[in-house]
Parts: C-alpha cells; sequence; structure tokens
C-alpha cells in the first residue's frame, strides 16, 4: 500500500478553506474512486487526470486508486483539484518524492493532453497560501491575478509535464513574488461634463465625502444618469485592502482576471428588470450578485420605481449591514456588500410632475401610487432625496456662463474630507453607530430643539434623524469644522426631498 498527500484549496463563497489531497493505492481492480463529498466536475476529474497523465507519458497504477478529499464534510465542486490529484497519483506510485510537493499548494484544471487551463476563485487562494507560508502552483493564465497578492511566492505553469520537470529539476522556471501594481484610476465621466445642477453637484461631493446613498428625483433629460456616472470619480482612491476585497469578489466570480480592474472603484447598473437573487447573489453554488460585485464602489439603480418592489426589499438589510448572508440548506455563504447606492426616478408616471413645461397631466393618485413602488422603509435608508429640474436653455447651450468644476478638484476636497474621518473614527461617517455617532457626531442643545421641530414637521424616523445627523457631520468635514452648526443641519434637512413632499 501507498500513501501521499497534496494541498490545495476548496472554494466555499469568498473563502478558500483548505484541502488536503490524499491518494492511496491498494490492491483490487485497477480503477479510480473518489470520496469526500466530490460534486459532478470533481468525480469526472478522474478521467481528465487519467488522460493527462497518459499524454505526458506517465505511468498509471493497475491498482486501486482511492482519492479522499479531506476534510470530508466539506463539498467540493470544479475542476480546481485536477492537479493536485495528479500531483498525488504521480507521487504515491513513485514517479515524483513526497518532499518535493511538500513545500507546494496547486490549483488548475487539467486537458486531455496535459495542458492546465484556469479556474475561478484564485485571489482567496493565494491570501490563504501565503499566510500558511507555502508556494502556489497555478495555471499560467491565472498567475497574473495571484501576484496582486503581496509577498507570495507563485509558480506558473502550462502544462503537468512542465510542472513534472520542474519539480524533478529538469527544466527550470521563474519563481515569481506577489507585487500589486496599482492602476490609474480612470474617470469615465468628468462632473466638468455636467451643466448647472448645482444642488445635485453639491449633493455628489457629500456623498462622496461620506459614504452616503442618494436619490436623485427629476424629469426625463435633465442628467440624473449623467451625474450618477461621475460619482466614482469623485471618491477617493482605494486602499490596499480594499483593491483585495473587491478584486477577490469578482475571482470567485469569473474565470478570467482584469488587470485594468485592479484598485478601481467598481461602477454595477444593474437594468430595472434584475431579479432579487442577481442583486443579492445565490444559486446552488451561491455566487456573489450586484451588491456584492459593488463593494467598495458604487451600486447605480436606474428608473427606480421600475424594479420590482420585492427585489428592492432585498437591499434594506445590507444598506445597513454591509454583508449579506445566503442561506442553503447544508450550508450558510457570506459577501461583504458595502456599496454606495445612487439611485434615480422620474417624479411621477410620465416624468414631467413640477415641470416648468406644464406637460404633466398625471393625477394625484397616479402620482401616489407610482411613489407608493418605494417602500418607506427603503426610502428612510438613503440620506439624500435631491431634486434635478430642468436646466436653463442658457445654461445647455452655454450662452450663460456656469462654473463646473472638475472630477479632480471634488475629488481632492472629498479625499481631505474622509482623512479627516479615519482619523477621528477610522471609518466613513455613513457607518457611525450608536455611542460612536453619539461622540463624533455632538449636536448642542439649540440644535436639538431646531431638529426636534424638523423630526415633528417632516414625520421622521429615529433611523432619518440619525442620516440627517451623519450628513451634517459630512458637510462640516467638507468645510473643515469641528463642530456640527446649525448651517451644517439645515444644509442636512434640505437634502430630504421626499420628506419634504410628504
Amino acid at each position: 500500500m501507498s500513501l501521499a498527500a497534496v494541498y490545495s484549496r476548496s472554494l466555499a463563497g469568498i473563502e478558500a478553506p483548505e484541502v488536503v489531497v490524499e491518494v492511496m493505492l491498494s490492491r483490487g481492480l485497477p480503477g479510480i474512486s473518489i470520496i469526500g463529498l466530490p460534486e459532478a466536475a470533481v468525480r469526472e476529474a478522474k478521467d481528465r487526470v487519467r488522460g493527462a497523465l497518459i499524454s505526458g507519458g506517465y505511468k498509471i497504477p493497475q491498482r486501486r486508486i482511492t482519492i479522499n478529499l479531506a476534510p470530508a464534510d466539506l463539498p467540493k465542486s470544479g475542476a480546481r483539484l485536477d492537479l493536485p490529484i495528479a500531483l498525488g497519483i504521480l507521487v504515491a506510485s513513485g514517479q515524483l518524492s513526497p518532499e518535493m510537493v511538500q513545500p507546494y499548494e496547486s490549483l488548475g484544471e487539467l486537458a486531455l493532453d496535459g495542458r492546465l487551463r484556469p479556474v475561478r476563485g484564485i485571489l482567496p487562494a493565494a491570501l490563504e497560501a501565503r499566510d500558511a507560508g507555502r508556494i502556489l502552483i497555478v495555471p499560467k493564465e491565472n498567475a497574473e491575478e495571484a501576484s496582486h497578492v503581496e509577498g507570495l511566492s507563485i509558480v506558473a505553469v502550462e502544462s503537468i509535464q512542465q510542472l513534472v520537470a520542474y519539480l524533478l529539476h529538469q527544466q527550470p522556471l521563474e519563481l515569481q513574488v506577489g507585487r500589486p501594481q496599482r492602476q490609474q484610476q480612470r474617470v469615465a465621466t468628468d462632473l466638468s461634463q455636467v451643466r448647472g445642477q448645482q444642488m445635485a453637484r453639491r449633493a455628489l461631493e457629500i456623498a462622496a465625502a461620506g459614504g452616503h446613498h442618494l436619490l436623485l428625483v427629476g424629469p426625463p433629460g435633465t442628467g440624473k444618469t449623467l451625474l450618477s456616472s461621475t460619482l466614482p470619480g469623485i471618491l477617493p482612491p482605494m486602499s490596499e485592502v480594499e483593491a483585495l476585497e473587491s478584486a477577490t469578489i469578482y475571482s470567485v466570480n469569473q474565470t478570467h482576471f482584469d488587470p485594468s480592474h485592479w484598485g478601481v472603484r467598481p461602477f454595477r447598473t444593474p437594468h430595472h428588470t434584475a431579479s432579487g437573487v442577481a442583486l443579492v447573489g445565490g444559486g446552488s453554488h451561491p455566487r456573489p450578485g450586484e451588491i456584492s460585485l459593488a463593494h467598495q464602489g458604487v451600486l447605480f439603480l436606474d428608473e427606480l420605481p421600475e424594479f420590482s418592489r420585492s427585489v428592492l426589499e432585498v437591499l434594506r438589510e445590507p444598506i445597513e449591514s454591509g454583508k449579506i448572508t445566503i442561506s442553503r440548506a447544508a450550508a450558510q455563504t457570506e459577501f461583504p456588500a458595502q456599496f454606495q447606492l445612487i439611485a434615480a426616478m422620474n417624479p411621477c408616471p410620465c416624468g414631467f410632475h413640477g415641470d416648468s413645461s406644464g406637460k404633466c397631466h398625471c393625477s394625484p393618485d397616479q402620482i401616489k401610487r407610482y411613489h407608493g413602488r418605494i417602500s418607506g422603509p427603503l426610502l428612510d435608508r438613503i440620506d439624500l432625496h435631491v431634486e434635478v429640474p430642468r436646466v436653463a436653455s442658457e445654461v445647455l447651450t452655454g450662452l450663460q456662463e456656469t462654473v463646473s468644476e472638475s472630477s479632480e478638484l471634488v475629488r481632492q476636497r472629498v479625499a481631505v474630507a474622509r482623512e479627516r474621518q479615519q482619523q477621528r473614527q477610522q471609518q466613513a461617517n455613513s457607518q457611525l453607530q450608536g455611542e460612536a455617532l453619539q461622540q463624533h457626531a455632538q449636536v448642542n442643545d439649540g440644535l436639538k430643539q431646531f431638529l426636534s421641530h424638523a423630526i415633528d414637521r417632516l414625520g421622521l424616523s429615529g433611523r432619518g434623524y440619525h442620516r440627517i445627523v451623519r450628513v451634517a457631520r459630512t458637510i462640516a468635514d467638507l468645510a473643515g469644522e469641528v463642530e456640527i452648526s446649525h448651517d451644517h443641519i439645515a444644509e442636512a434637512l434640505a437634502f430630504r426631498k421626499l420628506d419634504r413632499d410628504q
């Protein structure tokens, strides 16, 4: 009896738990059996591995081959374990020594001719391999993705033949060391392209500075979508931790890694026909949805009332918690969802209620039903409600000169405000809760009296009150002031249009 053990990684949400591939050769009829909760793609690995080893000129032991994927209670899916299974057979049959594979972890799908195909979920596996102090063997097409983990040693190979030659010291391969390469922040739409809309521009700056959610309300063609597309360009640059978190989610969601997206805040724009599962994630093997793909970036929902109400309601919990838990019968999977929501909607079904053109003929009941598609609890969680009116023709055509700051200038002010928040409380103002909110966003007695009247007049909930205080704290940070003043509270209240219209 011969026994071998090779290290690899499975995939569970955005985690990469260790898998030990144990291969035992014993007496009995020749054949390969795989145990340890393998799913269909893993069970089929025996045929891919057999074909790859035969194509490479290696011997298939004419004995009973039992492959155990430990831990046995962890479900294994996909073809990522093909390569470690093949290595385990080579070690158990004496074609490689155990010492040759001991320092390594390996991942990769095998083709029948021995070539290695890329797999998804390399980044979480690379992080775990680095922490375990092992060298990671990956397909060549996955090497660039793995190289974004600082300090990880990587061996990139094209085939099982090349890997075996490397392990036998017959063919040298370069040992790569992970060094993340930050990309230049791309600005798809610069804020200078927006004409007029000073209040909406101000709201965008406040939202970016404090990480607040934003709703734009206005007739068609007034620039709501254009304004929304400028938000990523005024957000502060991602930290290395944020970049790694964001890239890890994309890593488990797709096979091919795009290095140009590293360190660039995501901007997700799902269509209003998207389902609840598309937004929050799911499936038999849960994958992240749009809210997780927007982690550390922006989720833009255009034509908000056109989304199914049941779909919008699934946003309520992750907006508050910054994460989403997907439960299945056998296990739970948690994905991060620290996104910034920006939504746009018309004021009525025809879109022209309150517009100077006078085109609107919607009845009050129609307008009420239209607004009723968005639940009060969801609306309460959106910090800023901003009216985006029609732009004057003189401003639109350029006959009247207006000041239009670039995204770069606004981003500099936003970055300074965010830095103040990090030094004071180590998080954005939108994330302040409980005692931290009371400590860092103190309101004096005079302002409390002012706020009390506003709460009674607008019918604000406790959540709405706290969101106004957070927004006021951000406005004070943008102004470089330590204390929240009456003007800051008044401006925060001005950005609650739908509360005022009630």
